[in-house]
């Protein structure tokens, strides 16, 4: 998973990819990268400005001068790597840029291809040389070796060859392209900004870049399309656009960005996070209640962040059954590095201490409810709820507004195998429940989690971190370090 960012036409393109950026840094953390495109007016040619580093946005893009002197240009795309496949190395951090016959360009992408091997394979063999061991390079293989003749149907024939999931923002020398996968797994939308020369257009992964930059939401780049925009769109304030195939599939949206990594003040997929989170911890409840009474009222808390949003709906659904109050049980530490010393303890457990701390007033001798939002493996759980029973609780009861997670994604969430997951690993919740160390688990059903999200005709759902039903064909045998090995 990662966020993705595309600016066209605004003499700041990198500030504002900066800062949208920063907005996507919770989509990924391990790497940074802006990549514009200026004209070099001595030369008389297209340019790219490059500032690529490890680390979060703030860190990689901490001087004045990048944006002054390097980062020149009207035009900009920006990524935050959050790594599925490939590992976290210099070489793999995007955007990647190149030029070919059809001028200097650049591509951030966000997802997982899932016939990366096979495509390397042939690539290889037909001599070409590969410089990163990601699945996004294939992009630029694609489009340079393609034989159409405009730069349109070279990104078309690329697209359409590549299998799985993508969001994909590519710069040329004279436009902005935003792409959408087939069945849409990951979101994409588009805004504009009103200035001194006229609109600029912004392309993100969620509407919360947008507001922050001041960007007016104009709409989402539908599944299956290209969105060409560029100096056309300017003018008249008309995209073109073109289908990656012309049999329309259903959309297959990531039904797992509603539940955890999307931020719940953005709209995707054409709705607001918030809304379905609340829907989630509130069919939860009506599912899962917790029983209290007027001298023993149920405490509920969150997760946080994720499960902030859900927990509210849960606690408003539960206190109509019972008396229910909601508190903030847990502190979250947004300062936590990426590396840390333990002390003589377990590097799990003192990685929940140094991100979350109990308020003991809240806890101590109450029937705690803990809402979160998934169980992956369940090491960070049972640390959890290790941490949570410190504050000596009289009883602690864990809901999940998701499903078990049983099988791992494909599409660009970096779930491990099968067997390292912890519901495949005991048969019931009560089993999960004694791992853990809580009095109760109860789960979210799958009939629960879909009359969370909206319906409608065309509007589909991958699920198959839960179901196993994959939409596309998966290489189950392959693994994130797949190239490296």
């Amino acid at each position: 998973m990662c966020g993705i960012v595309g600016v066209f036409n605004h003499p700041q393109a990198a500030v504002l990819s900066y800062y949208a950026l920063h907005a996507l840094q919770h989509r990924g953390q391990e790497a940074s990268g802006i990549v514009t495109m200026y004209h070099d007016e001595e030369k008389d040619k297209m340019r790219f400005g490059v500032h690529k580093g490890e680390g979060l946005v703030l860190d990689v893009f901490s001087e004045h001068e990048l944006f002054t002197k390097s980062l020149r240009g009207h035009s900009a795309v920006g990524h935050n790597r959050y790594s599925t496949t490939g590992s976290n190395s210099l070489a793999n951090i995007q955007p990647f840029h190149f030029n070919y016959t059809g001028g200097n360009f650049a591509l951030a992408h966000n997802g997982n291809l899932t016939n990366t091997r096979s495509l390397r394979a042939k690539m290889k063999s037909d001599g070409a040389i590969f410089q990163t061991t990601t699945d996004s390079e294939l992009f630029l293989h694609l489009i340079a070796r393609s034989r159409q003749t405009s730069q349109i149907e070279q990104i078309r024939e690329a697209v359409q060859t590549a299998q799985g999931a993508y969001s994909l923002v590519m710069l040329s020398e004279n436009a902005l392209y935003a792409s959408r996968d087939p069945h849409g797994f990951r979101p994409l939308c588009i805004g504009r900004i009103k200035h001194d020369g006229g609109y600029a257009y912004v392309v993100a992964s969620e509407t919360c870049a947008l507001d922050i930059i001041s960007a007016e939401y104009v709409r989402d780049v539908e599944h299956n399309e290209i969105l060409v925009i560029d100096q056309k769109t300017i003018d008249t304030g008309e995209f073109t656009s073109y289908y990656i195939n012309e049999s329309m599939a259903e959309s297959r949206n990531c039904i797992f960005e509603y539940v955890y990594f999307s931020r719940p003040d953005s709209q995707i997929f054409g709705n607001p996070v918030d809304k379905v989170r609340r829907k989630m911890g509130k069919n939860l409840a009506e599912e899962s209640p917790v029983s209290g009474t007027e001298e023993d009222k149920v405490v509920v808390i969150a997760v946080p962040d994720s499960g902030n949003t859900a927990t509210l709906g849960y606690a408003r659904v539960n206190e109509k059954q019972f008396p229910t109050r909601y508190e903030i049980g847990l502190i979250r530490s947004h300062y936590v590095g990426r590396t840390f010393i333990a002390p003589g303890q377990d590097k799990r457990e003192f990685k929940v201490k140094t991100k979350f701390n109990v308020v003991r007033g809240v806890l101590a001798g109450n029937k705690v409810v803990v809402v979160d939002d998934s169980i992956v493996r369940g090491t960070t759980s049972k640390s959890l709820v290790n941490l949570i029973r410190e504050a000596k609780p009289r009883e602690v009861h864990v809901r999940i507004t998701s499903p078990p997670v049983k099988h791992p994604c494909m599409y660009g969430m970096d779930f491990p195998s099968g067997d390292e997951l912890i519901a495949n690993h005991h048969a019931t919740e009560e089993a999960i429940a004694a791992e853990l160390g809580a009095d109760s688990l109860k789960y979210l059903s799958v009939e629960g989690l879909m009359d969370s999200v909206p319906q409608g005709a065309g509007i589909g759902y991958c699920t198959a971190c839960f179901t196993g039903l994959y939409p596309v064909r998966v290489d189950l045998a392959s693994t994130k370090l797949a190239m490296e090995e």
